[in-house]
């Protein structure tokens, strides 16, 4: 079964939806740690599962990029799912849209294939979370109080243990943790 993997951005007080300026996608740099961590785990991810607003957002900045780092190229060419009600054409290659992320998911968790990522698209998230489709977590911690914001666990998600599979500082400036749910 593959596993669904949730990365997100977030900030030092909890808040992984960007209402300020804390997170720069054209700052994404090609070569260190944190380069190094995302290749390797693009390289296990072959589906990016992602909400409508995020998709729109990537679809506007990505596939033109000026990307030494190689993330442009990686989401040209990976397989997309984009989860929304009214979208019909998501003009973007390798894309594929669906109404229910929950059925979707449980269908796509059975397929033979990498990880099964989700970034950015709370709800989304949240919904997976909720209905306990989620095996593990990767946060990057970018060091911003914004003081207001979505938080990456729904006051309504069941409780849960997150077992800590890895910590430490990337490039000597962003604290970068992995959890495994349950």
């Amino acid at each position: 079964m593959r596993s669904v993997v949730i990365t997100q951005n977030i900030t030092a007080d909890g808040s992984i939806e960007m209402l300020d300026d804390w997170y720069d996608p054209s700052e994404m740099p090609e070569s260190g740690e944190l380069a190094e961590l995302n290749r390797e785990q693009d390289a296990a991810c072959d589906l990016v599962l992602l909400g409508r607003c995020t998709f729109e957002d990537f679809r506007r900045y990505w596939p033109e990029a000026d990307d030494a780092a190689g993330i442009s190229a990686y989401l040209n060419t990976v397989d997309k799912v984009v989860v929304s009600g009214t979208l019909t054409d998501p003009g973007w290659q390798n894309t594929t849209v669906v109404r229910d992320p929950l059925t979707a998911v449980r269908e796509l968790r059975e397929r033979a294939g990498g990880e099964i990522v989700v970034t950015g698209s709370i709800s989304v998230c949240h919904a997976l979370l909720r209905a306990g489709l989620v095996d593990g977590i990767r946060l990057y911690e970018y060091p911003w109080a914004q003081g207001r914001g979505r938080h990456l666990f729904p006051a309504d998600a069941a409780p849960g243990r997150l077992t800590l599979l890895e910590s430490r500082l990337l490039d000597g400036r962003l604290p970068y943790r992995a959890y495994r749910i349950g």
